[in-house]
């Protein structure tokens, strides 16, 4: 389990720190997430061992030149959109958005660094199984497009029962409880352009 890539959140607020921790765990289900409070708590283990390092725009501030040599690595956690108030040396990541949002900001930032899952580490094999059906890969599509169940059933003239059992389905095969989940696994998997998300 130790040879998994490793992302670094050092954020003071435990709350926004945990979720954030949660959607970057659906997003890269091959990653570990530690939490950090301080750069102090962070430098106390192995910094340099960490992928990534999502940080509170406070953090960074204080503690420049720890990351200004790691900018690559650095991902700077902002509450605002507008693009004067990010730092212009890093990769901003705005957390005062809605859960889809932030998911796809998320999934472009990947995508951005990990084009086709390059400097990614290999998927474990279970997940590179195909568990879905074809007609399963079809609903999940268009529930990540963010159609509702009888657009669905109209969609591929099948009846409103039948969508809600393919739903119900996907979900107990995939171990997904939200629809934000499955919207990344879709993405992730290339079933779904991120465009149309």
């Amino acid at each position: 389990m130790n040879n998994r890539p490793k992302i670094a959140i050092i954020d003071p607020n435990t709350l926004s720190a945990l979720g954030l921790k949660a959607i970057l765990q659906n997003v890269m289900p091959i990653m570990t997430v530690d939490v950090y409070g301080s750069l102090t708590e962070l430098e106390a283990n192995d910094p340099d061992s960490y992928f990534h390092y999502f940080t509170a725009m406070a953090v960074v501030l204080e503690n420049m030149p720890f990351f200004i040599e790691r900018k690559r690595k650095t991902i700077v956690l902002t509450l605002s959109l507008d693009t004067m108030s990010q730092l212009s040396e890093f990769h901003s990541l705005c957390v005062n958005v809605p859960e889809k949002e932030l998911v796809r900001s998320l999934l472009m930032l990947e995508q951005h660094a990990h084009g086709g899952g390059k400097n990614m580490p290999p998927m474990p094999a279970i997940l590179n199984q195909k568990i879905l059906s074809d007609r399963e890969i079809e609903v999940m599509s268009l529930i990540a497009q963010g159609l509702i169940n009888k657009e669905i059933a109209d969609k591929l003239n099948i009846g409103l029962a039948t969508v809600i059992t393919h739903r119900k389905n996907i979900m107990d095969k995939l171990g997904f409880k939200s629809v934000s989940a499955l919207t990344i696994y879709a993405v992730m998997h290339g079933y779904v352009d991120i465009n149309k998300i």
